[in-house]
C-alpha cells in the first residue's frame, strides 16, 4: 500500500482492468515544494530508508519519525542527543572487520556509506545501515552530518549465521578446523614480526569409538560436547580450542614456550578427559592422547608447526595413550619404527619371539612369595628387547591383543602349573580382550589344559573395561566368577577411579599404583595419606591390597606401616624368565628378601649417548652414562675440577647448566641449576630451548631448530683461546686435545 502511494504521488496511474485510458501523465517539477515534500513523507513513511541529520556538533536535529519508533521512545527525546549515543558500540574480532568505528569517522568529519550499527533500545537487538556526509556552508564551515539510514536485521542476522557456521563447530560451539587454521596463520605472521612464540596442542580422544559402537552416535555427540566444556575450564582465556572433526582438538596458546608449564597443562588436561562422563543414565570413561609443538622452535610456518604437533601426537598415542609428547626430531624416525614394529609384531609369536617373565608379589610381613605377575616380553632378533609399553598398545591398535592375550593366558597357566605349593599367578587382561565373548572359553581352556586350579589365577583388570555397556560388564564379571577365578584391579588411583565400581564389581585385590609409591616418603608429600586410604577402604570392602613398584627401603617402610598387605617391586625381584623361578622355588626358598637403596633418589636413566659440553668458549665432545632430572654422569674430559661450571649440549637448543659436584679421571657427575622436566615418556628435556630469534639475530636463517648441537659462533675479533680441558674418545680410549 505504501508503495501504490508513492506511485500515486509520483502521478502515475496504471491502467484499470476494464481498459480505461491512463491519466494524462502529472510530473513532479522542481520548484513543486508541496508535492517534493510529499513524496519525502510517503517514503520515510514506507520504513524502506530514512533520513537524519546532526548540527555542528553532531547533535541530532532530525530523524525520520518512522524510524525513532525504533527506539521505543518519542521523537522529541531524541532531538538534541549525541548521534554516537543512539548505537553501541561492539567488538568485532572477525580477521575479516576493517571498519572504523562512528565516533572516530564523526570526530574526523568523514563521509561514510552503509555503516553497520546497533541501535540502542531495549528488546530484541536491532541493526541498521547508515550512511551520512558532511554540511557545510558556502564558507567551508562546517554545519552538521546528512544522512540516510535503513534497517538491515534480516539480513544482518541471516548473514551473521552463515558467518558462523563457516567458523564454528556446529556440534561443540568451539572455533572449526577453518577458523583455527586461520588464527594460527595471523598469530605466527604477527608474532614472527614481533620474536614471540606459541604452542599449538593437539588432541585425540582414546576409546571414543567404542562409545559410539556401544551407547550410539547421540551420546557420542553429548560426550563431545562435555569434553569441550572440560577443554574451556581447563584452558580458559590462555587459549582459543577448536574441533578439528570427529574426535579431534586443537588448542592455539600465544605466548607459551615452557615445556614444563605447557607439560603440566597437558597433564591436567589427560586426567579431566579421562574422568568418568554420565550420557542419558550411562556412564562412559574415554581418555585423551596430547601432541605439543612450540613456534618457532618445532616450526616458524603453520603447517610446519601442525605437522609437528601431529607428530608429537601419534608419538603419544603410540607409547600407550593417555599420555602427551613434545615434538623432538626424532620423532619423524620413530613413526617409521612404529610402522616397522607393527609388521614385525604380527609374526613375533609364530616365530617364538615373545616369552613370559614373572615378578614376584610378596607378602608384608614375611617376605614369603605369593604369587607372580605375568609379564610378556619381546626378544626382537634384530632390534633386542622391546618395552612392553611400546608393542602392547601397537598391539591394541591393531586389533593384535586378542591373539597375543590368549597366548600368554595359556603359558602363563602352563608355566605355574609347575610351581610347588599352590601359588597364584596374575595376568593382564585388556580392555580389549574383557569385551570380548570368546574370554570365559579361553580361561576355561587355559585352565583346562594346564591343570591349574582357577583359585590360583588372578586376572588383572583396568578401570577403563567399565566404559563400555554396563549390563555386558556385569555379564562378564558374573561368567568369571563362576569359573572361580580371582579378579584384581590394577593400577587404581590413576584417573579412572570411581567408589561405584568397587562396590558392584567382584574385585579380591586391589593394586595401588606405582605412581602413589613415588615421592611417598618426601615432607609435605599426600601420596602417603592417599596409600593409607586405598588400604582402608580395600579393608572395608574385604579386599587385599598390593603395593606396587617399590624400589627403595624407606619405601617398604611405609607401604608396610600403611597395611599393605603384599608387596610388589624391584626391591624384592625384577620379573624373571621361568627357569629363575624354577630354580629358586625348587630349592624351596620362597623368601625373597628386601635390597635396594635406602631412600629413593631422583630416578637416574642408564644412557649411552654422545652430548656436547661447553666450557668458557670451547666445545667438547663426550659421553652422557647416566641422566635424571638434576643431573648427569659424563665421561670424556680429563680431571675437570669439582665446583667447575659446564653447559650440557643435549641438542635440539637444549642447554642445561650445571656444575661439576664429582670428578674422578675421565669422569664427572653433574648437578642441573634447573632440574629437566618430563617429556612424557621416559625422557627428559630441559623446560627452555635456545629461541630460532636468538640464532637469527646472529646471523642464521629463521627456522626450526635443527637435530644436533648447537653451534658457537666466534666473533671476528676475539681470538681464540687455550681449551682448558683435555678430551678422551670414551671408545677408542685415545687422548687428544680438544
Amino acid at each position: 500500500m505504501a508503495m501504490r502511494g508513492i506511485l500515486r504521488g509520483l502521478g502515475g496511474k496504471s491502467a484499470s482492468g476494464d481498459g480505461a485510458a491512463a491519466s494524462p501523465l502529472q510530473a513532479i517539477g522542481m520548484g513543486d515544494a508541496h508535492r517534493r515534500l510529499q513524496l519525502l513523507d510517503d517514503f520515510e513513511s514506507a520504513g524502506i530508508s530514512w533520513f537524519w541529520a546532526t548540527d555542528d556538533q553532531n547533535r541530532l536535529i532530525y530523524l525520520s519519525p518512522s524510524a525513532a519508533e525504533s527506539f521505543g521512545v518519542g521523537h522529541e527525546e531524541l532531538i538534541g542527543r549525541a548521534l554516537a549515543s543512539l548505537f553501541i558500540l561492539e567488538q568485532d574480532n572477525s580477521e575479516e572487520s576493517a571498519e572504523r568505528p562512528l565516533p572516530f569517522l564523526l570526530s574526523a568529519r568523514t563521509k561514510f556509506a552503509n555503516l553497520t550499527v546497533r541501535i540502542a533500545a531495549e528488546g530484541d537487538p536491532r541493526w541498521w545501515a547508515i550512511s551520512g556526509k558532511p554540511y557545510q556552508d558556502p564558507g567551508g564551515a562546517f554545519l552538521g552530518y546528512r544522512g540516510g539510514a535503513k534497517d538491515i536485521t534480516a539480513d544482518y542476522e541471516r548473514n551473521r549465521d552463515t558467518s558462523r557456521a563457516a567458523q564454528f563447530d556446529s556440534l561443540t560451539g568451539l572455533s572449526n578446523r577453518n577458523r583455527m587454521t586461520k588464527r594460527l596463520t595471523a598469530t605466527l605472521t604477527a608474532y614472527k614480526a614481533a620474536k614471540r612464540s606459541c604452542a599449538l596442542m593437539m588432541l585425540d580422544l582414546d576409546r571414543f569409538k567404542q562409545v559410539n559402537d556401544t551407547l550410539g552416535h547421540p551420546a557420542g555427540d553429548e560426550l563431545l560436547k562435555q569434553v569441550a566444556q572440560r577443554l574451556e575450564r581447563m584452558v580458559g582465556s590462555r587459549g582459543e580450542i577448536g574441533r578439528l572433526g570427529g574426535d579431534e582438538f586443537q588448542v592455539i596458546l600465544p605466548d607459551v614456550d615452557d615445556r614444563g608449564e605447557l607439560g603440566e597443562l597437558a597433564q591436567r588436561i589427560i586426567q579431566m578427559i579421562s574422568q568418568p562422563y554420565s550420557l542419558d543414565g550411562s556412564r562412559a570413561i574415554i581418555g585423551t592422547s596430547v601432541g605439543m609443538a612450540i613456534a618457532p622452535y618445532d616450526g616458524v610456518e603453520p603447517s610446519d608447526l601442525v605437522k609437528s604437533a601431529d607428530l608429537a601426537l601419534y608419538a603419544a598415542k603410540g607409547g600407550g595413550r593417555g599420555q602427551y609428547r613434545f615434538y623432538s626430531n626424532e620423532l619423524k624416525d620413530s613413526a617409521q619404527k612404529r610402522r616397522e614394529i607393527e609388521e614385525d609384531l604380527r609374526d613375533a609369536l609364530a616365530r617364538g619371539e615373545l616369552r613370559m617373565h614373572y615378578q614376584p608379589i610378596v607378602n608384608a610381613v614375611d617376605n614369603k612369595v605369593v604369587s607372580f605377575e605375568a609379564l610378556m616380553r619381546w626378544d626382537h632378533p634384530e632390534r633386542g628387547a622391546i618395552s612392553p609399553a611400546v608393542f602392547i598398545p601397537i598391539a591394541e591398535d591393531t586389533n593384535l591383543i586378542n591373539g597375543l592375550g590368549e597366548w600368554a593366558m595359556k603359558q602363563a597357566c602352563s608355566d605355574a602349573s609347575e610351581w610347588p605349593g599352590e601359588l597364584r599367578v596374575a595376568v593382564n587382561v585388556s580392555a580389549h580382550q574383557f569385551n570380548s565373548e570368546s574370554l570365559p572359553t579361553i580361561v576355561t581352556n587355559a585352565l583346562a589344559s594346564s591343570g591349574l586350579k582357577p583359585n590360583q589365577l588372578e586376572l588383572e583388570i583396568t578401570e577403563s573395561v567399565f566404559m563400555g555397556d554396563a549390563a555386558a560388564v556385569d555379564k562378564m564379571f558374573t561368567r568369571l566368577k563362576k569359573i572361580g577365578v580371582k579378579l584384581s584391579l590394577d593400577d587404581f588411583g590413576t584417573g579412572y577411579s570411581s567408589l561405584g565400581y568397587l562396590r558392584k564389581a567382584p574385585f579380591d585385590k586391589i593394586k595401588i599404583d606405582q605412581g602413589f609409591i613415588r615421592g611417598c616418603t618426601d615432607e609435605d608429600n599426600t601420596n602417603s595419606a592417599i596409600i593409607a586410604a586405598i588400604v582402608s577402604l580395600a579393608e572395608a570392602l574385604n579386599m587385599d591390597t598390593t603395593a606396587e613398584g617399590v624400589e627403595a627401603m624407606d619405601e617398604l617402610e611405609l607401604v608396610r606401616k600403611r597395611g599393605a598387605r603384599t608387596i610388589q617391586g624391584f626391591i624384592y625381584s625384577r620379573a624373571v624368565p621361568q627357569e629363575q623361578v624354577m630354580e629358586k622355588l625348587g630349592n624351596g626358598d620362597f623368601v625373597y628378601e628386601p635390597s635396594g637403596p635406602a631412600k629413593q633418589r631422583s630416578q637416574r636413566r642408564t644412557v649411552f649417548r654422545r652430548i656436547g659440553v661447553i666450557h668458557e668458549d670451547h666445545h667438547y665432545d663426550v659421553v652422557m652414562r647416566n641422566l635424571s632430572a638434576t643431573g648427569a654422569m659424563i665421561e670424556g674430559l680429563l680431571d675437570v675440577p669439582v665446583g667447575t661450571d659446564l653447559v650440557i649440549d643435549f641438542g635440539e637448543g637444549q642447554l642445561a647448566v650445571g656444575r661439576v659436584r664429582r670428578s674422578q679421571d675421565a669422569s664427572q657427575g653433574i648437578e642441573f641449576e634447573t632440574p629437566l622436566i618430563s617429556d612424557g615418556a621416559d625422557g627428559l628435556c630441559t623446560r627452555h630451548r635456545i629461541s630460532p630469534y636468538v640464532l637469527a639475530a646472529a646471523g642464521m636463517p629463521l627456522k626450526a631448530l635443527p637435530s644436533g648441537q648447537y653451534t658457537m659462533e666466534r666473533r671476528k675479533n676475539d681470538s681464540p683461546s687455550r681449551p682448558k680441558f683435555m678430551q678422551v674418545d670414551v671408545q677408542m680410549g685415545a687422548a687428544r686435545a680438544a
